[in-house]
C-alpha cells in the first residue's frame, strides 16, 4: 500500500495532510499493544489538528503501554477518488495501517454537518456503515463530543456513544474491552456490559416508539440498560492528564499554537448556548499549573503563541496572575498571549495592556442581540453602556478594528431588534470617532450575524427555528439598516443552519436521510464548495421525512425529546424555568452571584462547583 500511497500523493492537493511523521506523534509496535484505537476526526487535517480534545485524548490513550491511539482524518475529494481508484482503504497517520484492522474506530462529533463524513470514512475504511451489518470481527465504532448529547440521527451507525469528558471514561472502556477479549464474549454481550459503565450509551439497547403524529411516545431500555445515561466529568483539572508535548504539524493548520485550557464550564447562563449548559459545572485549573504547562509546551514545540481556551476566558478568577506569570516568560521569548472569549463587561484597560504586551491581535465581542430587551430574553447580561465602554477602552488603547457577533432568529425577536444591531454598530463607530488614539488608519467595524439554531439541552430546545425565507428577510433588513461604509456586514446563507437544526433536534429516523444523502454524494457538508442543499432536500423527499417537522416546529412542553434519556446534569425543570424567563425578558444571575439550582453540581462529589 505504501508504494500506491506515494504514487497518488503527487496527484492530490496538500499531500502533507496524509503523510504523518510529525514531531511528537506517537509511534509504537503494533505487536506490543493489546488495543489499537483509531481517533477519527470527520473533517480534514487542518481542522482536526486544531482541536484540543483530540490532542488530550490522543495523549491519554498513548500513555498506556497496552494501547496505541492513532489519528485519522477525512480526506479531500481528490484524495478519496485516488484511494478508491487504487483500492487504498482509509488509514491511520502513524502506522499507515487500514483502520478496519483496529479494535476501535472512534469519531468526535463537533458539528452536525460532519455526519455524512462519518459515513464516508466508515465506507472508505471498508466497513459497513450500518452497525447491524458489522460482525464480531470488525472494529467497534464509538463517538463522542458535543453532538453526542443528541446522537439519535447517528444511532443506526454507531455502536457506543460517550457522553461528557473522556479522559477517564475511555480508559475504562479499554479496560472493559481487554477483559472481554480475554473472556471471549460476543460483541452483543460486550455492548450490554458497556451500557453499565457510567457515561456510555448503547443505542441498540433502546427501543423508540412513536405517536401517530410522529412525536416520540417512549424510549424503553432493554437488556438492563439504564433508563437515563448521565455524562461523565473530570472534577480535578489540575491532576488530570494534559499533554506535556504537542504534535507539531508539518503543514499549516487553522489554529497552530499552544492552547491552554483554563477552565471547563461557564458561569453565565446564555439560554441559546449548548456548550454553556453541556459543560457545566464550572471547574478551573490553578494559574500555577497553567503557567507550568504553557511554558513547557512552548519550549518543547517552538511555538511563539499561546492561546487561553475556555467559554469565557475573562471570567477566570486567576486571570491577572496567569497573564503575568506567562508574560514573564513570553516577553523575553517574543511569544504572544491570546485571550479569546472576552466579555465586554469585564474588558478593562489593565486587561487590554496585558493582551497587547507582545503582539496586538484583533478584538472580538459578542453582544449576540442588538437591543437590551432581547439580550435579557437570551440572558446575555450585557448592557449597551458596557459594550460601548469596552470599545472605548480598545480605541483609546490603539485598536482600530473590532468584530461584533450577533444572532438573528432568536426567540421573541422582532424587526426592531434587528434594526437595533445596526444602531449599536453605529454607536460603536461614534465611540471610535470620539475616543480613538489613532484616527489616521481609519476604523473597521465588522458585524457578523449567524442564524440561530435551537440546540438540545438548552432552554431554547423547544423553540421552532425561523424559516429560511424569514432568515433571509431579516438578514436583508439588517443589511439595509447599516448606513456607514466603515461597517462591514457578514452573514451566512441559512441553508446549512436549517439542516443543522434538523440534525440537532432529529431522531433515529434521520439515519435513513443521512444514508440516502451520503449515497447521493454528500461528504464534506461543512465546506461550501461541496455542500449540496438540493441533494439533502431530495433525500428528505425520498425518505418521506419532513425537515420542517424537526427544524421549524415549536415543541410542546410535555413532548418527549429524542435525547430525553441522555443527561448533561441540568434538569428539565431548570430548562423550562429559563424558557419561561426568556419570554418574560427576565435575567437569571450568573453562577458566581447566585446558584440557580440547575442540577449540574450534583455531578461533583462535594456538590459545589468552582464558579
Amino acid at each position: 500500500m505504501q508504494k500506491k500511497l506515494k504514487r497518488i500523493l503527487t496527484r492530490v492537493t496538500k499531500p502533507a495532510r496524509y503523510t504523518g511523521g510529525e514531531y511528537n506523534s506517537v509511534m509504537k509496535n503494533a505487536n506490543d499493544v493489546r488495543v489499537r484505537f483509531a481517533f477519527c476526526f470527520p473533517d480534514v487535517y487542518e481542522i482536526g489538528m486544531s482541536h484540543l480534545g483530540l490532542r488530550i485524548l490522543y495523549g491519554v490513550l498513548n500513555e498506556r503501554e497496552d494501547c496505541w491511539c492513532e489519528r485519522v482524518f477525512a480526506v479531500w475529494p481528490d484524495m478519496e477518488a485516488e484511494m478508491r481508484k487504487e483500492g487504498i482503504k482509509l488509514f491511520a497517520l502513524e502506522s499507515g495501517d487500514p483502520i478496519d484492522r483496529f479494535d476501535f474506530v472512534a469519531f468526535t462529533l463537533q458539528y452536525e454537518m460532519s455526519y455524512t463524513a462519518v459515513l464516508n470514512m466508515l465506507d472508505l475504511a471498508g466497513l459497513p456503515v450500518y452497525a447491524k451489518d458489522r460482525d464480531d470481527s470488525m472494529p467497534l465504532v464509538i463517538a463522542g463530543g458535543p453532538c453526542a448529547y443528541n446522537p439519535e440521527p447517528l444511532a443506526d451507525f454507531v455502536d457506543i456513544f460517550s457522553l461528557g469528558e473522556g479522559e477517564e471514561a475511555l480508559c475504562e472502556l479499554v479496560d472493559a474491552y481487554e477483559k472481554a477479549k480475554d473472556e471471549g464474549i460476543s460483541k452483543k454481550e460486550f455492548l450490554i456490559r458497556v451500557a453499565q459503565i457510567p457515561g456510555f450509551y448503547v443505542p441498540s439497547l433502546y427501543q423508540v416508539n412513536y405517536h401517530p403524529d410522529g412525536t416520540i411516545a417512549s424510549v424503553i431500555p432493554t437488556n438492563g440498560a439504564p433508563k437515563t445515561v448521565r455524562k461523565r466529568i473530570i472534577e480535578d483539572l489540575d491532576s488530570v492528564y494534559y499533554p506535556e508535548k504537542m504534535i507539531v504539524p508539518s503543514t499549516e493548520i487553522v489554529h497552530d499554537r499552544v492552547v491552554l485550557e483554563v477552565f471547563r464550564g461557564c458561569i453565565r447562563g446564555c439560554r441559546f448556548c449548548q456548550a454553556g449548559y453541556a459543560y457545566r459545572p464550572v471547574r478551573a485549573k490553578r494559574a500555577k499549573t497553567l503557567i507550568r504547562q504553557g511554558i513547557g509546551l512552548c519550549e518543547d514545540s517552538g511555538y511563539e503563541e499561546i492561546s487561553l481556551a475556555s467559554l469565557s476566558t475573562s471570567d477566570y478568577k486567576e486571570l491577572p496572575a496567569l497573564c503575568d506569570g506567562l508574560l514573564e516568560w513570553c516577553e523575553p521569548h517574543q511569544t504572544s498571549l491570546q485571550l479569546p472569549s472576552l466579555r465586554a463587561d469585564n474588558f478593562s484597560q489593565e486587561l487590554m495592556q496585558r493582551v497587547q504586551k507582545v503582539r496586538k491581535s484583533g478584538l472580538t465581542f459578542a453582544p449576540e442581540a442588538g437591543s437590551a430587551r432581547l439580550r435579557a430574553a437570551i440572558n446575555k447580561n450585557l448592557t449597551e453602556e458596557e459594550i460601548l465602554h469596552a470599545c472605548q477602552v480598545a480605541f483609546e488603547g490603539g485598536w482600530n478594528s473590532v468584530k461584533l457577533y450577533f444572532m438573528i432568529g432568536l426567540p421573541t425577536e422582532t424587526d426592531e431588534d434587528i434594526v437595533a444591531i445596526a444602531e449599536l454598530a453605529q454607536k460603536v463607530l461614534w465611540t471610535w470617532k470620539r475616543h480613538a488614539a489613532n484616527k489616521s488608519r481609519g476604523v473597521k467595524i465588522t458585524v457578523s450575524a449567524a442564524c440561530f439554531v435551537p440546540k438540545p439541552g438548552t432552554p431554547f430546545q423547544w423553540f421552532g427555528q425561523n424559516t429560511r425565507e424569514e432568515f433571509r428577510r431579516k438578514a436583508y433588513l439588517l443589511r439595509d439598516s447599516i448606513k456607514s461604509k466603515a461597517i462591514t456586514y457578514n452573514w451566512h446563507e441559512p441553508d446549512t443552519s436549517y439542516l443543522e437544526a434538523v440534525l440537532a433536534r432529529g431522531d433515529r429516523r434521520m439515519s435513513a436521510v443521512l444514508y440516502d444523502v451520503w449515497k447521493r454524494g454528500a461528504r464534506l457538508d461543512g465546506w461550501s464548495e461541496y455542500f449540496d442543499f438540493d441533494a439533502w432536500m431530495d433525500a428528505f423527499k425520498a425518505c418521506e421525512i419532513s425537515p420542517e417537522f424537526y427544524a421549524n416546529r415549536m415543541r410542546g412542553r410535555e413532548e418527549i425529546m429524542p435525547w430525553e434519556h441522555l443527561s448533561t446534569g441540568v434538569s428539565r425543570r431548570h430548562l423550562l424555568h429559563e424558557w419561561d424567563a426568556a419570554y418574560a425578558s427576565c435575567i437569571s444571575p450568573d453562577c458566581r452571584k447566585q446558584c440557580t439550582g440547575c442540577g449540574a453540581s450534583d455531578l461533583l462529589c462535594g456538590g459545589v462547583c468552582d464558579a
